[in-house]
């Protein structure tokens, strides 16, 4: 029995993170601009929005470094609805300078001014009964608090780094944690109740609109975090803690010296004990939040790329065997009705086209690489199975105008020729064109390609630290009626409004 993919009738969606929302206080959030975001893609008729993980970053402000694979992320929270239920005073946030731009976030001012905003809705905070419930509700709350406590006691260091009784959860020493900072602890379950209270709101009123919340589960947790510290014997590490082996890809015409991830392997013979039952449970919470998972990094299920911890470039990585289809397996069965798409770019064998196919998941297309010739695989559009989902190019990709500009110039050739286009500032209209036209169940475009935006939009640049990663935020005055209008025809004449 394959997975319940039954997508229905032709459909279209936009690709914006919740962070990239526009925003007074230096970074979108779930409050106002999102639910005019939702009436925007409504009014553009679309059926889906995809969101990059909600996670609470870490390490380069990536999403997908996150210090827990569950917790939602406190930057995101809408402060004027802390306002409105009284747990804020407008002095409390709006005179703080949240940014330099209205179309970058600043991540530094937010570490720096937002938890102290949040602290003080904590101090006003009189639900018990509320906050208890969600705890009850959910089991990962209580170690991810306690390991946000202890990071803060310890300087914000890597648990790793924490001393003996701390890093191996010593008894005696969790439990002086938990009577001389209990008010801590409860501050960081506050946060996610206030996350996902307004996050579910947020989603009941998209879902009311017609459109559907298409998420993200990075395959990897970080190494630092709650979810490693709490249960490191599903990660392959040694007696110190630490990863003889990590995560990364191996070197490719696009990275010659191959992708060093960083995050520590999972011990697939030991998650296979219990029936992957960590990996059920992350993914029935995600279902809480979303409509459909991506599932990132999907060629890892069947074989992952294990390279030395103390190396500095993946070259002498090695492919190891992964769950393959004793994984797909048990998720179908604790959830035959879930909806999963398989992120399934890279390095694919027969055995992934295989897995892939045994799973019933719909793959991805990117359009951008079917003009590439670093790129093995088949991406031209009129090629594509109907269970697929297309995109111009993801977060990781350059954005359409971006790629026309910096693309060998054999590339851009063979796009305008496939496309019929005859000028080159009309090529990625056109490729957004191919996109809607392709016979994908799903198109999905990137906001910043209908926005005609250049690389200074592009989202992230996979292997690279700093510069403008996670930055982009479009503009109020960017969402207007005239653009809807467009959308909305185009997504019309591509048969992409389901009925």
């Amino acid at each position: 029995m394959k997975q319940n993919n039954n997508w229905g009738k032709r459909a279209a969606g936009i690709l914006l993170p919740v962070s990239s929302l526009p925003s007074k206080y230096g970074i979108g959030t779930m409050g106002e601009q999102a639910r005019k975001w939702v009436d925007f893609l409504h009014e553009s008729k679309q059926s889906f929005w995809q969101v990059l993980p909600l996670s609470q970053t870490g390490f380069g402000d990536s999403p997908y470094q996150s210090f827990s694979a569950f917790a939602g992320n406190p930057y995101l929270i809408e402060l004027d609805e802390l306002r409105e239920e009284g747990l804020l005073e407008a002095s409390d946030y709006k005179e703080i300078k949240w940014c330099n731009s209205d179309s970058q976030v600043d991540y530094y001012t937010l570490y720096k001014n937002r938890e102290q905003v949040l602290r003080k809705a904590f101090s006003r905070f009189t639900d018990d009964d509320a906050l208890n419930g969600f705890i009850g509700y959910n089991q990962w709350l209580n170690e991810y608090a306690l390991f946000m406590t202890i990071k803060e006691l310890q300087g914000g260091v890597s648990w790793i780094e924490w001393n003996d009784s701390l890093r191996d959860r010593h008894h005696d020493a969790i439990e002086q944690i938990w009577r001389e900072n209990g008010d801590d602890i409860r501050y960081h379950c506050f946060v996610q109740y206030i996350f996902f209270k307004q996050w579910k709101e947020l989603k009941a009123y998209a879902n009311d609109k017609g459109v559907q919340i298409i998420g993200d589960i990075p395959i990897y947790v970080s190494m630092d975090s709650a979810d490693a510290w709490a249960k490191p014997e599903l990660y392959q590490l040694g007696d110190n803690k630490r990863p003889s082996e990590i995560s990364g890809c191996p070197p490719d015409s696009f990275a010659a010296g191959g992708q060093l991830w960083g995050n520590p392997l999972y011990d697939w013979g030991k998650m296979a004990q219990d029936g992957y039952g960590w990996w059920i449970e992350r993914f029935r919470k995600n279902f809480e939040l979303y409509d459909v998972i991506r599932l990132d990094h999907f060629r890892g299920l069947e074989s992952y790329f294990a390279i030395p911890a103390h190396d500095e470039t993946a070259e002498n990585g090695v492919w190891r065997p992964g769950p393959a289809f004793s994984f797909i397996d048990a998720i179908r069965n604790a959830m035959p009705e879930a909806k999963i798409i398989a992120e399934d770019l890279g390095f694919l064998t027969q055995e992934v086209h295989k897995l892939l196919k045994y799973s019933g998941y719909p793959g991805m297309k990117i359009v951008q690489y079917a003009f590439d010739d670093r790129e093995a695989g088949d991406y031209l559009p009129h090629n594509y199975d109907k269970n697929t989902i297309v995109y111009p190019g993801t977060h990781d990709n350059d954005t359409l105008k971006g790629w026309m500009k910096t693309a060998p110039k054999e590339c851009i050739s063979d796009a305008m020729l496939y496309s019929g286009v005859r000028i080159k500032r009309e090529l990625p209209d056109a490729m957004i064109r191919l996109t809607l036209g392709a016979p994908s169940v799903l198109a999905v475009v990137p906001m910043q390609d209908w926005l005609k935006l250049g690389s200074d939009a592009r989202i992230n640049t996979p292997s690279t630290l700093g510069g403008k990663n996670w930055q982009w935020r479009m503009r109020e005055k960017d969402i207007s009626s005239k653009l809807a209008k467009r959308i909305a025809n185009l997504t019309s004449i591509f048969g992409r409004i389901p009925k």
